[in-house]
């Protein structure tokens, strides 16, 4: 559980709730270009003696624009949570991304979001952040606004390697292709899906490797294969495994893509409790198998290379 208190809206919020240096983004991964964004505010949080915050957008508005286009989410909130509170940030401003706020012009925005509601004292974007209906607030825009409504405001430039700018895009392109390492190395982290352990037909469990079932939900879907894992359970162990992430052909062949993961030297009902499962390497892509016999070999043989691969 973070430490950090989410705060969903703007409206209404109580004196100890205002008054915040922000940064203001999706930041969906907190990724090191995000995390150079909230990096600068932090420094215009201590100058002022002002609380850190962090202002983002539930659903994301690429959801609001594109709603029929592919699940690409990086983090759920309380992830996204957790990980701010590694940069030292104390408020998370969830702000509900509803037909209201998106057709707020710039300045509309500015003047009843950022001050009447949020009170903030300072804001931090990206260089390419936009804002407002239409998203045709710019950087240079709200700093225009901020001189006139009392607030200061500073510009995170961009950030990157030899690679290219560390974005979320990055990312998702990365985990669609099956190199969870170049994601992870944009994280700062591995990139990891969080959910509660459903129930399956068990047949995992009669075939000697029993696993835990999470589904996808709006998550982007990584491709389809075999990952050594690391899982966290509620009560804050951490366990090695070895996950498929897919639709298991052999079995069924219809079901909609999961997380099916199988914790080594674990064996506890967890049925219907949150987990947190880290992609640390991608080892095959999904396949059919000719029978249940031929899975079960692959299965072992995937499983001893994950064990190898994580107690390196």
């Amino acid at each position: 559980m973070s430490r950090v208190r989410v705060i969903r809206g703007w409206e209404g919020l109580v004196a100890s709730d205002r008054a915040a240096a922000v940064a203001m983004g999706s930041f969906d991964g907190v990724h090191r270009g995000h995390q150079e964004v909230i990096a600068l505010a932090a420094q215009s949080a201590r100058a002022l003696g002002a609380p850190l915050g962090v202002i983002t957008f539930d659903p994301h508005p690429r959801v609001f624009f594109r709603p029929d286009g592919p699940a690409f989410r990086i983090q759920k909130t309380d992830q996204q949570a957790r990980a701010l509170e590694q940069l030292g940030v104390e408020i998370l401003y969830v702000l509900p991304w509803a037909p209201g706020l998106a057709e707020l012009t710039p300045e509309a925005f500015a003047r009843e979001v950022l001050v009447d509601g949020l009170g903030v004292r300072h804001v931090t974007v990206g260089f390419d952040n936009t804002f407002g209906k239409g998203r045709s607030g710019s950087p240079q825009a709200l700093a225009e606004l901020g001189a006139e409504l009392g607030f200061s405001v500073s510009v995170a430039q961009e950030v990157g390697d030899e690679a290219g700018k560390f974005s979320s895009t990055a990312i998702r392109d990365a985990l669609r292709e099956g190199r969870p390492d170049d994601a992870a190395a944009i994280l700062t982290r591995p990139f990891a899906i969080e959910g509660a352990v459903e129930r399956g037909r068990q047949l995992g469990r009669k075939l000697g490797f029993p696993t835990a079932n999470v589904p996808l939900d709006d998550y982007v879907v990584p491709k389809f294969g075999v990952y050594a894992t690391r899982t966290r359970l509620p009560d804050g162990r951490e366990l090695p495994g070895v996950a498929n992430i897919g639709v298991n052909p052999t079995i069924t062949g219809t079901i909609a893509p999961r997380l099916e993961v199988w914790l080594f030297d674990f064996d506890e009902d967890i049925y219907d409790q949150v987990i947190e499962t880290d992609l640390i390497a991608f080892l095959r892509p999904e396949e059919k198998f000719d029978g249940l016999e031929a899975l079960t070999e692959q299965v072992m043989a995937d499983a001893a290379a994950a064990r190898a691969l994580l107690r390196a």
